[in-house]
């Protein structure tokens, strides 16, 4: 098989196809939630602390001389990440429990008794005649 007609068996296959659109959506899934934590989560975050924005937030390790800009240490913006990192693991948690209580719910419905077979239901006109 050549090369390229093996690619193509590989990425038209559903699961393929289903991972690519699962990393699109979550691709912009994520940018909204960091603008939602950036633009309206830590302002008022910020306000409660004091005025701070958390993105200017820094270290000065080395003062700027001359044409080099000043190394800094910039933890704000790494709180900034671990707060979009927390609220997007949590929509993805509520997201997949919500599917599980929804599965849960399928699997619990109850299912139609089996049909009995031939020889079964054989066996019971003979035992309904022997009851007779």
């Amino acid at each position: 098989m050549s090369m390229m007609k093996e690619f193509q068996k590989f990425a038209v296959k559903g699961n393929v196809m289903d991972m690519a659109i699962g990393i699109i959506i979550g691709a912009a899934f994520g940018k909204i939630v960091s603008s939602f934590v950036k633009d309206v989560l830590m302002p008022p975050l910020g306000l409660l602390i004091g005025d701070v924005d958390f993105s200017d937030l820094a270290i000065t390790l080395k003062e700027a001389a001359g044409d080099a800009p000043a190394v800094l240490l910039k933890y704000g913006v790494f709180i900034q990440s671990v707060f979009d990192f927390v609220i997007i693991a949590f929509a993805i948690f509520m997201m997949v429990r919500w599917i599980n209580n929804l599965k849960k719910k399928e699997e619990e419905a109850p299912a139609a008794p089996p049909k009995p077979s031939a020889q079964e239901v054989l066996l019971t006109e003979i035992r309904d005649l022997l009851k007779k």
